[in-house]
């Protein structure tokens, strides 16, 4: 391995990129991102799964708990009209720590799908990695655990 200048001010340097890209632009990403998932839920509320698809990347993919991958726009808007069609109309979203670096940020959090009566139906965890596009954030990876138990269990 070749190395050039002072492993000190390497470190340093490394430490401090790091710093920079955790602390830079906080403010602004955490309420962009929040507005995306407010867009996401009414697109859902609608039954809009063209409207959902067009918040995600071109080449975005859908890891969905007890599911296969989904890869593109195209099959995550047939994905998410499956989803509609079969009655999935509303979730409820809650960003719990979001961080960033450029054009790319990821943000975790937990979503709950109510029911009739204050009863929940579902609810769970889910992480996306977001890309800042044409001065949007988009999401680009999106992947999700349901806290039911499996049936058996």
């Amino acid at each position: 391995m070749v190395t050039t200048g002072n492993p000190v001010r390497v470190g340093f340097f490394v430490l401090l990129l790091a710093w920079t890209c955790t602390v830079a632009a906080q403010g602004n990403v955490r309420p962009a991102i929040e507005g995306s998932n407010g867009k996401w839920v009414d697109a859902l509320s609608r039954g809009d799964a063209n409207g959902i698809a067009a918040l995600y990347t071109e080449t975005a993919k859908l890891l969905p708990a007890n599911g296969d991958v989904v890869s593109g726009r195209q099959e995550i808007q047939k994905y998410w009209q499956g989803a509609i069609t079969s009655g999935f109309k509303t979730v409820t979203l809650t960003t719990v720590e979001v961080e960033s670096c450029g054009d790319t940020a990821y943000e975790v959090g937990t979503w709950t799908v109510p029911g009739e009566g204050g009863k929940v139906l579902d609810k769970g965890d889910y992480i996306v990695i977001w890309k800042l596009q044409g001065g949007q954030w988009k999401l680009h990876r999106d992947t999700w655990t349901t806290n039911t138990p499996a049936p058996g269990q």
